[in-house]
């Protein structure tokens, strides 16, 4: 892997792939004509469902058996391609706009990023997934290749066994097509984009798509320009009617400098004149982080009969990560600290900041997955069943080296840039395993089919947890070994086939998190907590292309905080009493009329923690949850130019609280989004110019008030960009 590092070895690599594709298109044309009418099919199908979705993958081999959306008694919101094609995201932030229930929690500009669902972060170990195979969350996801994004909110499980209570992100995969397409772009800062798009199908029985880009990224942020390149591979293999083989390959290397996050002032101030674009502790030394990741899914299916069907899926993702950073961090060195009044670990109270040398080289995480489910259906009497056996093993290894992570300056958040100085002179250590986590699971569902308007559902995953941890010389610092069942049910009353109303049940398993290094018991990983969700909802299938669904839910798991104490440190990190996310959610997905297509969304949730022991921490919102949270997009084709589609979406947030006991909170914000496409042809060929411009007012707001090792950061969200698209059919 180390030969395709070197941009001339990655374009060397995208080219000969695209050859071979262009290739094989040209020797196949005169030989499968049955291919032919597929075409105009998909298109008019992308037409009059491009923002909604019957089907995901969840629902097929997931927690809910083999069933439509409809009947699913889960709140699943599917981003779908025509989605993706009209808003032009790059990065999981942007992504997560699509949805009121998202939000992003420690979503740094130039490094991976993660995202809350229901006000839960997202485990990066085990809460991404590509084509329901463990994806390592620790890498910037690449879109071109993604045909969807699935995103199932509240407990998953049934689904994954250990993971955070939020939900889970699955990446669905383009499938081999007739398609041969080019997009080039870019973006009010000079961004650079190119990406293809090139399948086909071979022969009647095999069929591949390969997509590859490459993006030179202008940062709104002064010093966080950087540069990545991707290729991806799918695969279909009809080895006989009743037997189907797919393989998935992506490999991507990204650089770009990392954009540290500001801190309350002293612990309880919004700094009063943030910038958008400056880089918080600047230095002309500080490199990029750079990621290599690659990420495959193999998936086996067989039809045994008219009722029964197996699946084999085997899933293997790896990131490889250089870390740095001239990080801006706390004030434990500023003069206006030097008191101890302030908390070391929060910014000064007149903006300074330390800056830190930090250096991890070959950072390792890799996710290796594999799963076998039999489903099938039979009737006992009158009463249908539809059952779900499966069982799997998912193994997670982290391999590190000891880190450089030393003080070397201190800057003020007014400075353009902070003053220059020198890094330090350590180097980083020897790699070595620092953690190995092996899950080893079964599971069972049955959906019970009683008479034509009732439906019940049950079933359980038993999970086998077995982690070992190590400290930077290889000893042993920590042994986790537990079992537990993850019950889950529901019942669904139908009595129209439009309609569904459910009601449900579900455990979930997540591993505790690591006390920050400046509480008593820094460093120390707290016990697995179980999470438990109640949830009821409605689901009407307005017309064949517009879907409408409300879901009222609870979740409740122990609060893990860091608690004011008499300990030297004053502080240490626990788990006591419980954290409930009480919430409403409205959802609506495609079209209204011939001209008018949207997805909207409303979260309304109430985040309490309550018998913590600590009276300044209870009956207020926690930390990272507006209590109200919208986000509209609309697409509309003009009465007298079907070309052309206007483009325009809102997202609003309430005030977000920043401080454990409340006090300080950022403000409401609204943002408005516009944008253009226009469809047309050009010398006999399909071409569509995409125009979006994100906060069109340029309003400045906070978009992030999430923590990350226990320590919480602010990140204001981008100024005004608007990103130009030309994609062209072949």
């Amino acid at each position: 892997m180390a030969s395709l590092r070197t941009p001339s070895a990655r374009s060397s690599l995208i080219l000969a792939l695209l050859a071979v594709m262009a290739s094989a298109h040209a020797d196949d044309d005169t030989t499968r004509p049955q291919a032919t009418p597929l075409a105009p099919v998909h298109v008019e199908a992308d037409s009059a469902h491009g923002y909604h979705a019957d089907n995901s993958q969840l629902d097929t081999f997931g927690s809910f058996g083999n069933a439509p959306l409809l009947d699913t008694p889960a709140a699943v919101s599917v981003i779908t391609r025509d989605q993706i094609d009209d808003r032009q995201p790059r990065t999981l932030s942007e992504l997560a706009r699509a949805d009121a229930a998202l939000g992003d929690n420690y979503a740094p500009v130039g490094y991976y990023q993660d995202i809350a669902i229901r006000g839960f972060a997202l485990d990066l170990a085990t809460g991404y997934r590509l084509n329901e195979m463990s994806l390592t969350g620790e890498q910037p996801i690449a879109l071109e290749d993604k045909q969807r994004v699935e995103i199932l909110k509240g407990l998953g499980g049934l689904e994954a066994g250990v993971l955070a209570p939020g939900g889970l992100v699955n990446y669905v995969s383009k499938r081999p097509a007739e398609v041969r397409s080019a997009t080039v772009g870019t973006d009010s800062h000079g961004s650079r984009y190119f990406a293809v798009d090139v399948g086909g199908w071979l022969s009647p029985t095999f069929g591949v798509r390969v997509n590859a880009a490459h993006e030179g990224m202008h940062s709104y942020v002064d010093h966080a320009d950087g540069r990545r390149n991707f290729v991806s591979l799918a695969a279909d293999w009809k080895i006989s009617a009743d037997a189907t083989l797919q393989l998935d390959s992506d490999y991507q290397v990204s650089s770009q400098r990392s954009v540290s996050g500001y801190q309350l002032l002293g612990g309880r101030s919004l700094p009063a004149h943030p910038s958008r674009t400056r880089m918080l502790g600047f230095q002309p030394w500080q490199q990029p982080v750079d990621v290599d990741a690659s990420n495959s899914t193999l998936r086996f299916d067989y039809r045994l009969g008219n009722d029964w069907h197996a699946q084999l899926s085997a899933g293997h993702s790896r990131a490889l990560i250089d870390d740095n950073v001239a990080f801006a961090y706390g004030c434990f060195y500023s003069p206006d600290c030097a008191s101890g009044a302030t908390p070391g670990w929060f910014f000064a109270p007149n903006g300074d900041y330390d800056i830190y040398d930090y250096r991890s080289p070959d950072e390792a995480r890799t996710n290796d997955e594999a799963r076998a489910v039999l489903k099938g259906s039979f009737d006992t009497g009158t009463i249908g069943h539809e059952v779900s056996l499966g069982a799997s093993a998912f193994r997670r290894t982290i391999d590190l080296r000891p880190y450089v992570y030393d003080y070397v300056g201190t800057g003020n958040i007014d400075q353009i840039d902070p003053p220059y100085f020198a890094p330090s002179p350590n180097q980083p250590g020897a790699e070595a395993r620092r953690l190995t986590s092996w899950q080893h699971s079964i599971f069972a569902l049955d959906r019970i089919h009683l008479g034509a308007h009732w439906q019940l559902l049950a079933g359980g995953r038993y999970v086998r947890l077995h982690e070992r941890a190590y400290d930077d010389a290889g000893a042993p610092q920590r042994d986790t070994r537990l079992a537990k069942v993850l019950p889950q049910a529901a019942v669904l009353w139908q009595p129209t086939g439009r309609l569904t109303a459910y009601a449900s049940y579900s455990e979930s398993l997540s591993l505790g998190s690591q006390a920050p290094y400046w509480a008593s018991n820094g460093g120390t990983t707290l016990t697995p907590l179980l999470a438990r969700q109640t949830e009821a909802g409605v689901k009407y299938a307005w017309s064949d292309a517009l879907g409408l669904s409300a879901a009222l839910y609870r979740i409740r798991q122990p609060y893990q905080f860091t608690q004011p104490d008499s300990t030297a440190a004053g502080f240490t990190f626990v788990q006591q009493g419980s954290e409930a996310h009480t919430g409403l959610e409205l959802n609506a997905a495609g079209q209204l009329s011939d001209a008018l297509r949207l997805t909207a969304s409303v979260n309304l949730v109430q985040a309490r923690a309550q018998g913590t022991g600590t009276a300044a921490y209870e009956g207020h919102q926690v930390v990272n949850v507006p209590r109200l949270r919208t986000a509209v997009y609309l697409d509309y084709r003009l009465p007298f130019a079907a070309d052309i589609g206007l483009l325009g979406g809102w997202r609003y947030a309430s005030p977000n609280v920043a401080t454990p006991d409340g006090m300080t909170r950022v403000p409401a914000y609204h943002v408005f989004d516009a944008g253009l496409r226009y469809t047309t042809r050009w010398n006999g060929h399909a071409l569509i110019v995409r125009l979006n411009v994100d906060n069109v007012f340029n309003r400045f707001y906070w978009r992030d008030t999430g923590s990350s090792g226990g320590d919480s950061y602010l990140f204001p969200g981008a100024p005004r960009l608007a990103r130009l698209s030309a994609t062209f059919a072949f």
